[in-house]
C-alpha cells in the first residue's frame, strides 16, 4: 500500500485516534477477542515488535490483568513484557524493548535475564520476513521464521501458555500447522479482519501448550 493510501486507510485512521501506533494492534486485538489469547497472562514475548502497537496491546492486557486477579486466589502485582526486533523500537514506558535477531543464542539468555528464568505465560509475533516480491519464495521463508520461533516456544513459554504467529498461506503452512498441533492441545489458523483482503497472511494461535 502506498503511503498515501495508507493514510486513508480506516484501521490506519482508527489506530491513530485509539492512540496506537499502527493499524496492526486491531489484528492483535481481534485474535484477542476471538481466543481470549491475554488471559491470566502476565508474562509476554513479542518477536518481531516495530513499531510496537503490539506491545502496547500488550500491556493494556497486562495492566487490566493486574486488577482483575486481584483476589487472593490468584494473586499477581507486576507483569513484565518484552519486544525484540532486529529494528530499534521506539520506548514504551515499562517495557523492556531490545535490537536483535531473535533467532539468535544471545537473545536466548537475554529474555532468561530479564524474566528470571520464569516460562512465560504468551508469546506473540507479528514478525515478517522481507518480502521480494516472489509470493512462492516469500511463503517458504516466512514458514522458515515461523518454525524458528518454535524454538523459542519449547524453550520458554510455560505448560498451558498461549502462542500467536504470522504464517503465510502456501503449500508449507499445512507442515507448519501440524507441528504446531504436537506442541498445543488446541491450534487454530484465523485471518483478522484488519488483515487486508489481497493478503495472503494468516495467524496460527495456539493455547495450552502441552507438559
Amino acid at each position: 500500500m502506498k503511503s498515501k493510501d495508507h493514510k486513508k486507510d480506516p484501521h490506519y485512521k482508527h489506530a491513530k485516534r485509539q492512540g496506537y501506533r499502527a493499524r496492526s494492534a486491531f489484528k492483535l486485538l481481534d485474535i484477542q477477542k476471538r481466543f481470549n489469547i491475554f488471559k491470566r497472562a502476565f508474562y509476554i514475548l513479542d518477536l518481531g515488535s516495530v513499531p510496537g502497537s503490539w506491545l502496547q496491546v500488550a500491556k493494556k492486557h497486562a495492566e487490566q490483568n493486574l486488577e482483575k486477579y486481584n483476589d487472593g486466589y490468584f494473586y499477581r502485582d507486576h507483569y513484565k513484557i518484552m519486544g525484540v526486533d532486529i529494528k530499534k523500537i521506539s520506548p514504551i514506558e515499562n517495557i523492556q524493548t531490545i535490537k536483535m535477531d531473535f533467532t539468535t543464542l544471545e537473545f536466548l539468555k537475554e529474555v532468561d535475564n530479564y524474566f528470571n528464568g520464569i516460562k512465560l505465560d504468551l508469546i506473540i509475533s507479528d514478525a515478517s520476513i522481507n518480502k521480494s516480491g516472489n509470493k512462492f519464495t516469500d511463503q517458504i521463508r516466512q514458514t522458515k521464521l515461523c518454525f524458528q520461533t518454535l524454538i523459542l516456544i519449547k524453550e520458554l513459554l510455560k505448560p498451558k501458555g498461549s502462542f500467536v504467529v504470522k504464517c503465510f498461506q502456501g503449500s508449507d503452512l499445512a507442515k507448519f500447522f501440524k507441528t504446531m498441533k504436537n506442541e498445543f492441545l488446541f491450534v487454530k489458523s484465523y485471518k483478522p479482519k484488519a488483515s487486508r483482503k489481497k493478503s495472503n497472511e494468516i495467524y496460527l494461535i495456539g493455547l495450552k501448550k502441552k507438559s
